[in-house]
């Protein structure tokens, strides 16, 4: 994908909107105890602010599984973001594709709840990735 610094600079601020819409979004349904819903809510939050960590630095994955390569090679590798967080997303994935896939599988609160305070947590250092260094 070749985009110019305009396109780059506003496809990121469209991402990491997306990732505060959804991040809004988990209060609500933890309300409902729809737990598989939340799980996947959670994952495309964080989701959304690596992709446009990832736009921010010229990089371009053509699906989930390389959206979490090129994060690990180019920021958990890099020692720009801690490896846990590498984790998180890791596991974020794995626990949206069973709840959306596998009818035999459903999120629980014990499992989702304590992923929420990490998600955020990596939303806000991603944030602070891309506002470090905002002129290019």
């Amino acid at each position: 994908m070749s985009l110019n610094d305009e396109e780059r600079k506003l496809l990121v601020e469209f991402e990491i909107e997306k990732a505060h819409k959804l991040l809004d979004q988990f209060p609500i349904l933890e309300n409902a105890e729809l737990w598989d819903t939340l799980a996947n809510r959670v994952y495309y939050a964080v989701f959304h602010a690596v992709t446009a960590l990832l736009i921010k630095n010229g990089l371009h994955a053509g699906s989930h599984q390389g959206v979490s390569v090129l994060f690990n090679k180019h920021f958990i590798k890099e020692n720009l973001v801690d490896e846990k967080y590498g984790r998180l997303l890791a596991r974020l994935e794995n626990m949206r594709e069973k709840s959306d896939y596998t009818c035999l599988f459903e999120t629980t609160k014990e499992e989702v709840l304590p992923m929420i305070p990490q998600a955020k947590e990596m939303i806000s250092i991603i944030e602070n990735l891309i506002n470090s260094n905002k002129d290019s």
